[in-house]
């Protein structure tokens, strides 16, 4: 039995009903499987139709992978329709049964389609792995005594807590937009984080860093404190561990440096006074809560306009959407490479090596796209021009103008090539957050661990490997358990997001990351991204952006600092009462 499909678009009106992303696996429970806005405008209601192959339920595949079983990017988006008839009826009935079923579920198996049973059983080894691996570690071996071995082992448990929360909260800003596409299921998308935050974390993180996190304290104010600083690094842990798991709960993105930022200055104020505190510092990290989401829309405005521009315009909008696209990646492969990877530190051999990454990443992307997409190609061209609606001549069109997009075999192209490009972006960004951000978690976790192997407190400390990779174990748990709730809000709450609008989000966000960093701006890397999504629901209209979520999103980022702060606070006073008993 074949049922027909049908896409309705009118111009100037976002039909709800134009796409349907590939079964609810895209998206946390609760939410329910909502449409993607199809960005066709036409002055006359047209309807297109399209007859996939036999298929249970109700999603169907616009194409598929020749050599492999995954599904490529795009073929999460199929077209939708309401059913009609006693047929329609009986769809729906089985589908509302299917919901019922699926509510019944805990939040992990709902979210990846699996037993109840199965996820429990991976909650249960995550946590047994937990509590034992930190035995075989060498931090943990080297203790004198039975007491410092016990507070080895509460230090290590206490930056997996950390670690686990940044997984669960902070991995959105890399995988979050591919997953509301529908460029990647919400199953591919952490496991595919999950290689990546770990490869990053063991080869990119960083092996030397300040005992002061961020540069927010003055180490003078506590030097021959060794116990009372020992205390506030594992409250701050605990603080900033305690906020990102409340924030991932309710699926709220907020920054994991503001968190331990609020944490380590809430200790150093109460403990050490006005003057263990660098208020500029607090100020340029304070300021990111405007520049960084402000940056971060303004920039993914420019790029989804670009792409209205140049490439719904064109006369074949595939052909130029597969031109474009080995270019961009080029340069933003090059781009990212350069500023986040370890190249070599002399500069003319850096910028070839970030160049030669460029044009491996430009071959892949060219290669793919003519692999998997060069039947539609060949047809894009071969066919007579597809109607796109009646829009002025190219010549007359402003760059703010409304563009009416592609349909039909056009619009499979256009979403396949930026699909591909958003899951190579999103990798990238993967694999530089396991480095850069674990030492949010290992940070303070190895600074303590040297207190109590009696290191003298200077201003660096290595990080052995071997906590590095526990904070990288951290972070995969986190994504596997909770990580489902914060990509539902960046890829779905805050607006529709379809591969193209999802690459312009993310790729502004990692432009601008990259290059504030190396200007030496405060940005916030999950502040820009939650801006770049803004951004392109901007470009569509101010009622395209959910102001609802984008208020409680908001009302997240200013009380971090200050929770933060108040929880470091109480810990550090109940750690101090327990270590006085057992020291």
């Amino acid at each position: 039995m074949t049922t027909s499909y049908f896409l309705s678009s009118i111009r100037n009106t976002i039909t709800p009903e134009a796409f349907l992303l590939h079964n609810s696996h895209l998206y946390a429970p609760r939410y329910c499987s909502s449409l993607l806005t199809h960005e066709t405008h036409l002055q006359k209601k047209e309807t297109l139709t399209f007859k996939p192959y036999p298929l249970s339920k109700s999603s169907l595949s616009l194409l598929r992978l020749k050599t492999s079983k995954f599904l490529p990017p795009f073929a999460a988006l199929s077209s939708f329709a309401e059913a009609e008839g006693e047929e329609g009826e009986e769809i729906k009935a089985k589908e509302h049964q299917e919901n019922e079923k699926s509510d019944d579920l805990p939040g992990m198996a709902q979210a990846f389609h699996i037993s109840s049973s199965t996820a429990s059983a991976i909650s249960i080894c995550i946590a047994v792995a937990a509590l034992t691996v930190p035995f075989f570690m060498k931090s943990l071996c080297q203790g004198l005594g039975l007491k410092t071995k016990l507070l080895s082992y509460a230090t290590l448990l206490f930056g997996f807590y950390m670690a686990w929360n940044i997984g669960a909260n902070d991995v959105a800003n890399a995988m979050g937009t591919s997953v509301g596409s529908g460029a990647l299921s919400l199953r591919q998308a952490v496991l595919t984080a999950a290689v990546l935050e770990f490869s990053g974390a063991l080869s990119m993180g960083t092996h030397v860093t300040s005992t002061m996190q961020k540069g927010i304290l003055v180490a003078n104010v506590f030097q021959g404190k060794d116990t009372l600083l020992f205390a506030g690094l594992l409250s701050s842990l605990a603080a900033a561990g305690t906020w990102l798991q409340v924030a991932s709960y309710y699926g709220w993105p907020v920054s994991t440096t503001h968190c331990i930022v609020g944490s380590m200055v809430g200790f150093g104020l109460v403990y050490g006074g006005t003057g263990a505190v660098f208020w500029s510092s607090l100020a340029r990290v304070t300021s990111s809560w405007v520049i960084s989401p402000l940056l971060g829309a303004a920039v993914s405005f420019l790029v989804y306009k670009c792409i209205r521009r140049f490439v719904y315009s064109a006369p074949n909008p595939g052909q130029a959407a597969a031109a474009a696209a080995p270019v961009a990646v080029f340069v933003g492969v090059s781009a990212i490479s350069f500023a986040a990877f370890p190249l070599s530190k002399r500069l003319p051999l850096a910028v070839a090596q970030a160049l030669a990454c460029g044009t491996v990443g430009a071959i892949l992307v060219y290669r793919i796209i003519r692999r998997q997409l060069g039947h539609l190609l060949v047809k894009s061209n071969s066919s007579e021009k597809e109607p796109m609606g009646e829009t002025l001549p190219n010549k007359n069109i402003g760059f703010l103008s409304d563009v009416a997009g592609p349909k039909g075999t056009q619009l499979e192209i256009v979403y396949g090539v930026f699909g591909y490009m958003q899951v190579l972006s999103a990798c990238f960004m993967s694999f530089a957050h396991g480095g850069n951000d674990v030492s949010n978690a290992i940070g303070p976790l190895a600074a303590a661990l040297s207190i109590l192997q009696g290191s003298t407190s200077g201003t660096e400390i290595i990080i052995p490997m071997d906590v590095l990779a526990w904070g990288g174990f951290g972070i995969v748990a986190g994504l596997m358990i909770w990580g489902y709730r914060v990509i539902a809000t960046i890829g779905k709450k805050i607006t529709e997001l379809t591969p193209t609008r999802g690459f312009a989000a993310e790729f502004a966000a990692a432009s601008v990351v990259l290059f504030a960093s190396k200007l030496g701006l405060p940005i916030s890397a999950t502040h820009t991204l939650v801006g770049a999504v803004m951004g392109v629901g901007f470009a569509r209209g101010l009622n395209s952006v959910r102001s609802e979520t984008v208020r409680e999103i908001v009302a997240s980022w200013a009380v971090t600092i200050p929770v933060g702060a108040a929880l470091a606070v109480f810990y550090t006073w109940i750690l101090t009462k327990l270590l006085s008993y057992i020291l």
